[in-house]
């Protein structure tokens, strides 16, 4: 237990230095206060409750992306041979959460160093990878993944792959909400509400109001 909250200290003060040097830059006008950036870190349910309770994020949506095949179903990218993964979309209001407040949460809530898998949940379409949709984003990413890989956070390397945008499609309406729509659901309870509990435990300063305890 000791060794798990040291490693959320670590990464915590690292991105926060990065954080710190990023908003000293001179800051870039944005038309509107909404960024997206398309995330993979194992399934999208788990991956989609997490991030719906992030204060400054406006909206998750889940999907596919990173493959060949034009409107895949679930099924198809489950066969892990469309080249797609399951990914959220999440728009985001940078002046309310920086984007390496966002890779914080996704680097501390899935293990990044494991090819193609994530727990129990096995295959390309389970892989963990960053769509990143500016150079900013980019820039932000890779050099958050060269220090925490410098710092051996993990015993063994990152393969999180970070990739250009190209095209995400929506998935069946079923899954969005997925969680909030299904707690009862043996998956939810074995697996996501302990995941879900945990985030909002090491990360209670940055929950939405309404998921805040009283």
């Amino acid at each position: 237990m000791v060794k798990v909250f040291l490693k959320y200290f670590l990464i915590t003060a690292l991105l926060a230095t990065i954080a710190v040097a990023l908003q000293s830059q001179s800051p870039k006008k944005m038309k509107q206060n909404e960024e997206i950036v398309t995330l993979g870190a194992g399934c999208f349910w788990c991956v989609e409750a997490i991030f719906e309770r992030l204060h400054g994020v406006k909206k998750v949506i889940s999907g596919y992306s990173g493959g060949t095949l034009a409107n895949p179903t679930y099924k198809e990218v489950c066969s892990g041979l469309t080249g797609h993964a399951e990914v959220v979309q999440v728009v985001y209001d940078p002046t309310l959460v920086h984007f390496a407040t966002v890779l914080e949460v996704f680097f501390k809530t899935h293990d990044p160093t494991t090819p193609n898998r994530q727990g129990a949940d096995v295959g390309t379409q389970y892989r963990s990878v960053i769509f990143y949709h500016t150079n900013e984003q980019k820039q932000v990413a890779v050099d958050i993944i060269e220090q925490l890989n410098k710092e051996k956070i993990w015993v063994n390397p990152i393969v999180t792959e970070v990739t250009q945008f190209s095209k995400f499609y929506k998935a069946e309406d079923y899954h969005q909400d997925y969680f909030a729509n299904n707690r009862t659901q043996s998956y939810c309870q074995a697996v996501i509400t302990p995941k879900v509990n945990k985030f909002e435990k090491v990360f209670s300063n940055y929950l939405k109001d309404k998921y805040k305890s009283n």
